[in-house]
């Protein structure tokens, strides 16, 4: 039985919430603020975290980064009314695996926890560094080593992204393909949070000249390295 960190301050919301996950199967655990849900997920493990934006005490991005900061890899689901590209970019930055608008239907819900519960990763491919020209990525640190010596440290995000690019490197990556495999969807609006992160990557690996994300246009992206 999965466990489920619920983190909602809308008590209403949180107990329609629960009782539709625990009739589903899942085990439901509540918390009402960001510094209590930090306590117990430090307490007993969590398979997935669904966590609403605006909190008191600790907002839903600041717990995402404490809960990462612990090497936690546990899926991460925001809850939120806000919709703008900057918010969506600053959820992922802080660790969140997806986002969930409100109001929302608990149908759609279900899905996105489940998508997110069967992303199963390879242990032995999950320790595996991979080489991008002069440059070591190591997803499992979610680190970039520079030719330099410099270690540039990388969000949740662009780990996933970085390591979707890596896996075709010298191919077209579809745009479509990424967007459903990271995001779960190909809107434009994830589109356009896609294109901020690649830009990320591309000033995070500028300090190795033989590493180039290539843009093609219509199709998707090509790393080289």
């Amino acid at each position: 039985m999965s466990h489920i960190l619920l983190v909602e301050d809308e008590v209403a919301l949180a107990r329609v919430v629960q009782d539709s996950l625990e009739q589903t199967g899942y085990q439901v655990t509540h918390a009402i603020d960001g510094t209590k849900a930090y306590t117990l997920f430090c307490g007993q493990p969590f398979d997935c975290c669904i966590i609403d934006v605006m909190l008191p005490l600790t907002d839903g991005f600041t717990l995402s980064t404490q809960i990462r900061a612990q090497g936690s890899v546990v899926p991460i689901l925001f809850l939120t009314a806000r919709s703008s590209t900057q918010d969506l970019v600053t959820g992922y930055q802080s660790g969140g695996n997806d986002y969930l608008r409100k109001p929302f239907s608990l149908e759609e819900l279900q899905w996105r926890i489940k998508e997110l519960l069967n992303r199963k990763k390879d242990p032995v491919a999950e320790k595996a560094s991979v080489v991008l020209g002069n440059t070591c990525f190591i997803p499992y640190k979610q680190t970039l080593q520079l030719p330099d010596g410099k270690e540039i440290k990388l969000s949740h995000k662009e780990t996933e992204l970085l390591r979707l690019l890596s896996q075709h490197k010298n191919n077209i990556l579809e745009r479509k393909q990424a967007l459903l495999a990271l995001w779960g969807d190909d809107s434009f609006f994830h589109g356009r949070t896609m294109d901020v992160f690649v830009t990320k990557l591309r000033k995070h690996l500028k300090g190795d000249p033989s590493v180039e994300i290539l843009n093609i246009r219509g199709v998707g992206y090509k790393l080289i390295g």
